[in-house]
């Protein structure tokens, strides 16, 4: 890649989402859904790749893991790129590799092959973070939000369906099958979005070194930036401390298994409708109002939990079920505020400001995840909810 030195070619530019051609909208939701959906495909296969590579349990649960760092460590190195080159090939030859990667997890016999794949897929699944940013460039100020909510329900519903999809098509066809379907679709996504968007003209000359570090810069110079990140960062410890530990807790309390846990993961779908609803009141009544509300929507959802201990057996569980689409809408919708407020603080670096969010958003999950196993083995399921409180508490007091 090399940044273009010529005159930009004419773009959408900043419009509002009606006047978008009709198919560019579902295009970049379903391109984010698409790539975001492979990380999670190997997550309810596990069993059956372990089986046919010969691995046990412990080694096939480092695909991922693997794959997660991969995404770190995507987010961080890859994703300011979409600052310095033109956008509409990085998503192309990261849908490429992507494609590359899921096709070569498929293909592996044996578990060194599927780990170093699935490090790859991670690290390639990060042009979901460059679709989003290109969603908010081609919007309006005025209706950036609720593209950027659009785009998210997408991404959203690639994360929900993801897991879904793979534990239906493993079983009647096996997970080879499901990692070589996966590959075909990022690939024709990324050939789509390649055709549908118009061309992005980088926004800086930074060379590579020097971007990074202008991240750091970033950081110091834009408060607002810094309480965005820390905000979601806190959400998150509490939203991942919930996911993390949900299926020990309902293993050890109610006795249910596997299957009946991911179920609850349907609430994930509360958090895919949050983000248009979020997006539109964020452009309407300020994207600090809306996230302090959306914050104070997930603490309620988290706080409900502390019933539990008055409701009898049978209407515990629903309880769960309810208390979990609140918070999830909640964060979800905290989550879209927040991109919304960062897109708009330095238009040429979007790509870097959303990067940094994402970090803290990575970061805060992985140590809600240690935290909340923490929590549930020194002082059971009401530590792991009034940690949930107390990030989330936390949080909105940062959004002050």
């Amino acid at each position: 890649m090399s940044i273009a030195h010529d005159i930009p070619a004419p773009t959408l530019g900043s419009v509002a989402p009606a006047a978008l051609p009709a198919m560019l909208v579902p295009v970049m939701a379903a391109g984010a859904g698409f790539s975001v959906a492979s990380l999670y495909y190997a997550q309810p296969m596990l069993g059956a790749m372990g089986a046919s590579l010969g691995a046990g349990d412990a080694a096939i649960g480092l695909v991922p893991t693997v794959t997660q760092l991969g995404y770190a460590a995507g987010i961080a190195l890859l994703a300011p790129l979409g600052d310095r080159f033109e956008r509409r090939r990085i998503i192309l030859v990261k849908s490429l590799l992507l494609g590359a990667a899921l096709l070569a997890a498929g293909l592996s016999g044996h578990l060194p092959g599927v780990l170093i794949a699935s490090l790859l897929v991670g690290l390639m699944a990060t042009v979901a973070q460059d679709v989003v940013p290109a969603a908010a460039t081609l919007a309006a100020p005025e209706h950036r939000g609720a593209l950027v909510g659009k785009v998210m329900t997408g991404l959203l519903l690639g994360i929900l369906l993801s897991r879904v999809v793979s534990g239906v098509v493993a079983e009647q066809w096996g997970w080879r099958v499901m990692f070589l379907a996966a590959a075909v679709s990022v690939v024709l996504m990324g050939v789509l979005l390649r055709i549908t968007l118009p061309r992005f003209a980088p926004t800086t000359t930074l060379g590579y070194g020097a971007l990074l570090r202008s991240m750091g810069a970033l950081w110091m110079q834009l408060p607002p930036l810094r309480r965005a990140v820390l905000a979601q960062a806190l959400l998150a410890m509490g939203f991942s401390a919930f996911w993390s530990t949900l299926a020990l807790m309902l293993h050890a309390r109610f006795g249910i298994g596997s299957a009946g846990a991911g179920a609850f993961g349907i609430a994930g779908a509360a958090g895919a409708l949050a983000a248009p609803f979020a997006g539109r009141f964020a452009d309407r009544l300020g994207t600090q109002r809306v996230a302090r509300l959306a914050i104070g929507i997930a603490l309620i959802g988290f706080a409900s939990l502390l019933l539990d201990g008055v409701l009898p057996t049978s209407l515990r569980l629903v309880l769960l079920a309810v208390s979990a689409v609140i918070f999830d809408f909640g964060f979800q919708a905290a989550l879209v505020s927040h991109q919304t407020l960062v897109y708009g603080l330095q238009a040429e670096a979007r790509s870097r400001l959303n990067a940094l969010l994402f970090t803290g958003v990575f970061v805060g999950m992985a140590a809600g995840g240690g935290l909340g196993a923490v929590a549930l083995a020194q002082g059971g399921w009401h530590a792991v909810v009034l940690l949930a409180c107390g990030t989330s508490a936390l949080a909105l007091w940062v959004r002050r």
